[in-house]
C-alpha cells in the first residue's frame, strides 16, 4: 500500500514538472521571438475574440497574425490557456479554434485579391 502512495506522489510530481516546463517553454519561445512586439494591440484583441470568444478577425489583423508567425501564435495561445482566468475553458476547443483562425487567415493572405 505504501508503494502505491509513493507511486502516486511521483506521478503528481512528474505532471507538475511537465506543466512548469511547458509554461517556461512558451515564455521562452515568446521572449526569443519577440512575439509580443510583432502584432498591434487592436489585432491582438481581434484574434483573442475570434479564438476565446465568438468574434471575427479583419483582413488587416489576419495579415498581422500571419506576419506574427505560427510559432508565436501557438505559444501566445498556449500561454493564455495557462492563465488561471481561463481554467474553465476546454484547451482542446481553444486549440482547435486557434488552428482554424490561423488557417483562415493564412488562406485569406495567400489568396489573390479579387481585383488582381
Amino acid at each position: 500500500m505504501a508503494s502505491l502512495n509513493v507511486y502516486f506522489v511521483l506521478v503528481v510530481l512528474f505532471l507538475a514538472c511537465v506543466a512548469v516546463m511547458s509554461m517556461k517553454e512558451n515564455d521562452q519561445i515568446i521572449k526569443e521571438n519577440n512575439c509580443e512586439t510583432k502584432i498591434g494591440l487592436p489585432c491582438v484583441l481581434e484574434a483573442f475574440m475570434s479564438i476565446f470568444e465568438t468574434g471575427s478577425i479583419s483582413n488587416k489583423c489576419c495579415g498581422e497574425l500571419v506576419m506574427l508567425g505560427k510559432v508565436c501564435h501557438s505559444a501566445l495561445v498556449k500561454r493564455t490557456l495557462e492563465n488561471p482566468l481561463f481554467k474553465d475553458l476546454s484547451p482542446a476547443t481553444i486549440i482547435a479554434k486557434s488552428i482554424q483562425t490561423w488557417n483562415n487567415c493564412l488562406a485569406l493572405i495567400d489568396s489573390p485579391s479579387p481585383s488582381a
